[in-house]
């Protein structure tokens, strides 16, 4: 048992170094971790000697080689003594709110991630292993870390919670509940509106400080007036961050649609730093609206009064919710419930608040039976889950067996061979990789064109995600909604 007991007071020591476990509440911790393994032993003296990732294995491979638990329940055990071992999250708010006060929401952001990478709860060394990579200015990664779903039900059966408690998967109750590998989430609050929210960071995040915001009520996703205010509200103390809302619309607005929350963080996705190809003034604020050289249908307000974003926002937003274009297959509502709806997101800059308003619609045909402003039947190979408000802004989040089947592809071009029957489904994105090599077979140039390619689909994906193909209808909706 020596590795076992070893194992464990490296990760003790680890906390003493990396997690604000002080001398006082060593042992207490300390005997928290043994009450939870079931053992009992004096101190090895063992020290962390490697990254938490490392500790974490070594942990586990002991434990299971012990037979102190199985394999399978690994998450579990890990997420259990790494939550004892952490600050509690009253204590862990309080070191933010100091370095909020003392040097700024950009320093206290920055603690409180890397304490969530350290205590584990971020998943950093896994999600480095993503590829990533920037093709005809978008993002792209392919998320290896977690399954794909096909399936916009069981995409949302995957978040949530059998026996009402917590009613969801990001209900503040998620906060230290075991049930969900929760021990070491770690929250700060916020007023948002005059309502009481909370900031915490994905354990499986999409981009730099990757995080979402979350309504303390468990309410429906919405998207109103009040809500241009509350995402202003958020970025008024974090602007180093951006932060935007889902549409809440099955197919178009992500796989927790069941309770309001937005997402954000620490980086500038590529369509906040799209140009404008028409601009337009508000007869009424003098706000600046410009129509986004993007491929999906964005439009972006811009001016330094928050009211005037406000009214100028809830404008198009009002607009485009009871918009109808049958021609151009926009219907806001038939039998089969609202299909327009938009998805928001706000960055601060030097010409004051930026708010991009993006127009989506889920409606669906019976051509296009998964949505006619969704990805198109010829990508679902490449990306059939739903294009959210990550991807509409340009990150495009891949699913993991792309990187086997893609590489597989690569092989058989480098190899002059023919698609083989298995892979059948990518025949097109097969024929237009080979063309894009030019006949060249060595592996590097096959591996610009994969990449190539991968970003021309995602932007042919964002092509169909647009509800008007041609600026000058954007232009001609915002002038009738301004």
């Amino acid at each position: 048992m020596n590795e076992l007991h070893e194992s464990v007071d490296r990760l003790v020591d680890y906390a003493t170094k990396k997690l604000g476990l002080t001398r006082k509440n060593y042992d207490y911790a300390r005997n928290g971790v043994l009450g939870i393994l079931g053992l009992a032993f004096p101190p090895t003296g063992a020290v962390a000697d490697a990254p938490i990732a490392e500790l974490v294995d070594g942990f586990v491979n002991s434990a299971v080689a012990a037979g102190l638990f199985d394999i399978s329940d690994a998450e579990k055990y890990c997420d259990a003594v790494l939550g004892e071992l952490s600050l509690n999250p009253h204590a862990l708010e309080d070191v933010f709110l100091y370095l909020e006060k003392k040097e700024g929401g950009t320093a206290a952001t920055e603690m409180l991630y890397d304490y969530c990478v350290a205590n584990n709860y971020v998943k950093k060394s896994a999600l480095d292993k993503n590829p990533r990579f920037e093709e005809n200015g978008l993002i792209i990664t392919i998320n290896k870390a977690k399954p794909e779903f096909r399936d916009a039900k069981k995409a949302a059966a995957g978040n949530a919670v059998g026996g009402g408690y917590p009613a969801c998967s990001i209900c503040h109750q998620n906060e230290g509940f075991g049930g969900r590998a929760k021990r070491t989430l770690r929250t700060v609050d916020l007023k948002l509106g005059g309502q009481d929210w909370f900031w915490q960071y994905s354990p499986y995040g999409y981009f730099y400080q990757h995080g979402i915001a979350v309504n303390y009520e468990h309410i429906p996703m919405h998207v109103d007036r009040e809500t241009f205010g509350r995402l202003m509200d958020f970025a008024d103390r974090f602007p180093h961050y951006f932060i935007g809302c889902n549409a809440a619309l099955p197919r178009i607005g992500g796989s927790v649609l069941a309770h309001d929350h937005y997402q954000g963080g620490g980086e500038r996705l590529p369509l906040h730093k799209a140009g404008a190809k028409h601009t337009l003034k508000d007869k009424t604020t003098g706000a600046t609206v410009e129509v986004l050289d993007w491929a999906g249908t964005a439009v972006r307000v811009v001016d330094k009064n928050r009211d005037n974003i406000t009214d100028v926002s809830d404008r198009i937003r009002a607009a485009w919710v009871a918009f109808d274009a049958p021609e151009l297959g926009i219907i806001h509502e038939d039998k089969d419930g609202v299909h327009n709806a938009i998805s928001p997101t706000v960055v601060k800059t030097e010409r004051g608040y930026e708010m991009t308003v993006i127009l989506r619609s889920n409606i669906t045909s019976e051509e296009y039976p998964d949505g006619v402003f969704h990805a198109h039947p010829e990508f679902h190979v490449i990306k059939k889950e739903s294009i959210g408000l990550i991807e509409a802004q340009g990150l495009f989040i891949l699913p993991g067996r792309l990187e086997k089947e893609l590489d597989e592809i690569a092989d058989i071009i480098c190899a002059g061979k023919a698609l083989p029957k298995a892979l059948s489904d990518y025949a097109f994105i097969f024929g237009e990789i080979t063309e894009l090599t030019q006949g060249k077979r060595d592996k590097a140039s096959v591996a610009a064109a994969v990449k190539k390619e991968l970003g021309s689909v995602c932007s042919r994906i964002l092509e169909n995600t647009a509800v008007f193909k041609d600026d000058a209808l954007t232009v001609d909706f915002l002038r009738h909604a301004l």
